[in-house]
């Protein structure tokens, strides 16, 4: 595996409130966690089935609720 440095900029609430999300103090391991979620999240490929899979999951919880 290569590994590359890889930079960006972003506004310090942005990365506050990433660092929060991910329960890091670390801004290279709150990014970290934030890509590796971004790469491996059902939903973050924009297409059809990810909207048919998001609106399958809300279906299915509505179901549990009135049961």
């Amino acid at each position: 595996m290569k590994i590359v440095h890889a930079q960006t900029v972003l506004a310090e609430e942005q990365l506050l409130a990433l660092k929060d999300k991910c329960n890091n103090t670390s801004t290279k391991e709150a990014l970290i966690i934030a890509v590796e979620h971004y790469i491996e999240c059902e939903y973050t490929d924009m297409n059809e089935e990810m909207w048919t899979k998001k609106l399958e999951k809300i279906v299915q919880k509505k179901k549990e609720q009135k049961a």
